[in-house]
Formats: C-alpha cells, sequence, structure tokens
C-alpha cells in the first residue's frame, strides 16, 4: 500500500511513519532524509541540492521532483512506501500526482493526524535532545533519570532552536495556509483517515494499524 502522513508540527508524524513502515513492512520516504542521502552521495543531483541547502535555502521543487522520481523507480518502491513531510503545497501535490500515474502508481490513504495547538505546544516545549548521541527526551513524558542529563551516554541534553513558542507558531501559520489546503485537494481522490493524535504512541499507532489492515 501507498501512503501519505499529514499533520502539524509535533503532531508525531516521524514516530507514527516508523511504526507504520516497520509494522507494514514498506518503504519510509522523507524527502529530508532523500536530500540528505543525495548530498552524501555526491550525484549531480546531491550537488544541485547542497548549492541551495548549504546556503540555508530551500530546495526548488525542480530538483526535489527528480530525487522523488529516483526514489520511485526503484523496486524496493514496489512494495509500497509512506510519504512524510511531502508533498507540502498544491504544486507539489500535482506534480506528485503526475509522477504516480507515469509510474502506473497511487495514493491508498492519507493519515491525517489531528492534534490540539496546546497539546502540540507542551509536547515541543518540553522536548530535550542529547548533544551526544542524538536521543530524544520530554521533560514530563519521558524525562531522563538526572535533569538535564542523557541516560545513554551521560552528555548535556539541549532544547532545539525551533522548539520554542515563537518558532512554533510560525510552524504552525505555515502549516495551516501551505499544508492543511493539500486535503482540499485530496479529498475527492484518496480517502483520508483522520486520527486522533492525543494519547501514548501505541494508543495513537492502534488507531493508525486499524484502518490500515483493510489495506494489507
Amino acid at each position: 500500500m501507498n501512503l501519505l502522513i499529514m499533520g502539524a508540527p509535533g503532531s508525531g508524524k516521524g514516530t507514527m511513519s516508523e511504526r507504520i513502515c516497520q509494522e507494514f513492512d514498506i518503504l519510509h520516504i522523507s524527502t529530508g532524509d532523500l536530500l540528505r542521502e543525495a548530498v552524501q552521495s555526491g550525484s549531480e543531483l546531491g550537488k544541485k541540492a547542497n548549492d541551495y541547502m548549504s546556503k540555508g535555502l530551500l530546495v526548488p521543487d525542480e530538483i526535489i521532483h527528480d530525487i522523488i522520481v529516483d526514489r520511485l523507480s526503484k523496486d524496493d518502491a514496489k512494495k509500497g512506501f509512506l510519504m512524510d513531510g511531502y508533498p507540502r503545497t498544491i504544486a507539489q501535490a500535482i506534480d506528485l500526482d503526475k509522477i504516480l500515474k507515469k509510474l502506473n502508481m497511487k495514493i491508498d490513504r492519507i493519515i491525517q493526524l489531528d492534534l490540539a495547538h496546546e497539546v502540540i505546544a507542551e509536547r515541543i516545549t518540553g522536548r530535550r535532545v542529547c548533544e551526544g548521541c542524538g536521543t530524544i527526551y520530554h521533560i514530563k513524558n519521558k524525562p531522563p533519570k538526572v535533569d538535564g542529563v542523557c541516560d545513554l551516554c551521560g552528555s548535556k541534553l539541549y532544547t532545539r532552536s525551533d522548539d520554542t513558542l515563537e518558532s512554533l507558531k510560525v510552524r504552525l501559520s505555515e502549516y495551516e495556509k501551505s499544508t492543511k489546503p493539500l486535503l482540499d485537494h485530496y479529498a475527492d481522490l484518496v480517502k483520508i483517515e483522520e486520527i486522533d493524535g492525543d494519547g501514548s504512541v501505541d494508543e495513537v499507532f492502534h488507531k493508525i494499524e486499524d484502518v490500515l489492515r483493510v489495506l494489507s
């Protein structure tokens, strides 16, 4: 099955994506990961992407297009995939429609994670990251044994620069403006499964699992 997962920043897309791909043995496609892999490979596409990324600029849709086509054309994509973080705009959605049509593929379901903004704010601002090994903690939901210190490697924990209320307001505003209208685009094309994202990781995943079992 081929899926898209959508939701506001902090709604749990990354965590749910990993669980879905493991459980249903499908490919996890994240444009961020694809861009980093392309840059590390030293390919022509990677060099083009790096010209923008190294300057802190958004990578143009034309380059994203080529990277998506390249990834979906590989054999392992035929077993199914989940797209996380793409498309972000109507233009990208229309382009993806064309890509999938050429590859004789289609999106089977869209998972839309719904979560109140105040819950997102609590999740985001309480997040702490280990500067040594990258392990993620939360001051309420997953606190370290010693405040400010990683359980695994003993390194200091820090708050990411975009995990502040000010930054979150900007990200949520951008989501509402650019990404949420995608639901209107897909409304008549694909069945959208709206999932309540409030609850433990297992609770939310089981809600998703229930609606996907009919496809597997």
